[in-house]
């Protein structure tokens, strides 16, 4: 094992390694300033219903559910010379840049018709041109290397260049908006500078790798695969046929759940952030340092996630047991969160994501090697269609995240426009931004107990190695 390891064929230079990371860079522009700053634009500046916004978002996310799976297959049968998925990820980012600009720069009227705008909007920026740009730019991973070492350096990569922007964002957003005039006006300069940063930085992104050859990239994934290519051979299926063979693989499933449940917690934190930071700790500039705390330990996992990874050679086990020992810590957490210590709930909060970071930089590899078991065992080669999952996971679980802050806040009582919260909305804030997030933290942990696809494709290369040699 450690020595086909050691002679693995690479195909990436350090530099693309590092561009195709920056892509998320530019992801995290629209999608990080999104998440967590569209809702307090919505209610603060705008004053609009958080209950009513966060239905509008959900009923988008139902649309943008559906495209992700339409696009993946788009990507599968695009044929061009940049390749299957460069196009998508390349003019995608035109049509996110500029509906991120006009969703924070919704124009005076009628409340009904800037509700009708912004669903308009959003929809448009989530359910075509984020959803063909993400599953373009995830689907890469598969289409520029073979290497399992490199996927995964990859999937390092692209999550530290998201976590130092959330971690920017984090410090820099509201401060932007008021140096540029505050209000409507400051929203829409910051929103503009984010638009044009993520479109120049995309296009570096995506011009600076190539993708492989598809007679390569449609070779087997093993050289027990090679030697019974009739099984692992390429077919031509329709979209109902191919979409019915990707429910039919369990390890898809685990992964999409993993993606849902996990931007389910992500977007309660990132949505309730600055409102726990303003209302229960009393201290507005305290999100940049829980921007820092909660995104920077990502950074050291991600740097060491690759040594344990091929230490152990299993991800599924790196990732389980981060996540346990993560769970745990969150008691603790909790605790100092309740006493208001700060300076202990934020040291938690920091050891705390240090363990569960390491599942941030190997999620695209998992899903390539769950598109491997589709490969081997019904001989169809589906990437794009397979990596659907990530950008659907993070649209359906970041969508009822974001919804579910706004319908919960309205619920416990918080009034956008009030200086001061009753204690039964500061209550709830604190439930969104720390006790909802534990609980999911503890779903991903069982789900990961289960996710042997690592294990199932030995298992299947090892089968058919001695079929072969029989």
């Amino acid at each position: 094992m450690s020595a086909t390891a050691t002679t693995e064929k690479k195909y990436l230079k350090w530099y693309q390694k590092l561009a195709y990371g920056s892509g998320d860079l530019a992801s995290n522009c629209s999608y990080g300033l999104v998440s967590s700053f569209v809702l307090l634009y919505l209610t603060g500046t705008l004053g609009l219903d958080s209950a009513i916004i966060g239905s509008l978002m959900l009923a988008s996310k139902v649309l943008d559910g559906i495209s992700d799976v339409i696009f993946g297959t788009l990507i599968d049968r695009t044929h061009s010379k940049l390749g299957k998925a460069r196009p998508w990820m390349l003019f995608g980012q035109v049509g996110v840049s500029l509906c991120l600009f006009l969703l924070f720069a919704i124009p005076a009227g009628s409340t009904t018709m800037q509700y009708i705008y912004f669903f308009i909007v959003y929809t448009a920026l989530n359910a075509v041109f984020y959803t063909a740009n993400g599953i373009a730019y995830s689907s890469l991973v598969a289409l520029i290397t073979k290497n399992n070492n490199e996927r995964v350096q990859l999937g390092s990569f692209r999550f530290m260049f998201a976590v130092v922007t959330n971690i920017f964002m984090g410090f820099a957003v509201t401060g932007m908006v008021e140096k540029f005039g505050s209000g409507a006006a400051g929203w829409r300069t910051t929103a503009l500078i984010f638009a044009i940063v993520g479109l120049v930085v995309n296009t570096i992104s995506c011009l600076a790798v190539k993708e492989l050859p598809e007679e390569e990239l449609s070779g087997n994934t093993s050289e027990a695969a090679e030697e019974g290519k009739a099984v692992a051979e390429e077919k031509k299926h329709g979209f109902a046929e191919t979409a019915k063979i990707l429910v039919h693989n369990k390890y898809y499933l685990m992964i999409l759940a993993i993606y849902i449940v996990y931007y389910i917690m992500s977007n309660l934190t990132t949505g309730a952030g600055v409102f726990c930071a303003t209302y229960y700790w009393g201290d507005g500039s305290l999100l940049g340092q829980f921007s820092m705390m909660k995104m920077f330990p990502v950074i050291i996992a991600l740097a060491f996630a690759p040594v344990l990874i091929k230490k152990t050679g299993s991800m599924q086990k790196v990732n389980f047991w981060g996540y346990a020992i993560s769970s745990v810590l969150g008691i603790p957490m909790i605790y100092f969160a309740m006493q208001k210590n700060l300076s202990m709930f934020l040291l938690f909060m920091f050891i705390k994501g240090v363990f569960a970071g390491t599942l941030s930089g190997s999620l695209n590899a998992l899903i390539a090697e769950a598109s491997g078991y589709t490969t081997r065992t019904t001989g169809v080669h589906m990437d794009g269609m397979m990596y659907s999952c990530s950008s659907l996971g993070v649209k359906v679980g970041g969508g009822i995240g974001t919804a579910a802050v706004g319908w919960l806040l309205k619920l416990g009582g918080f009034v956008g426009t009030a200086t001061v919260q009753s204690e039964s909305a500061i209550r709830m804030i604190f439930n969104l931004y720390i006790t909802f997030p534990f609980v999911i933290g503890i779903i991903i942990t069982v789900l990961l107990a289960f996710l042997d696809v690592e294990k199932a494709n030995k298992k299947w290369d090892a089968e058919h190695k001695k079929e072969a040699q029989a």
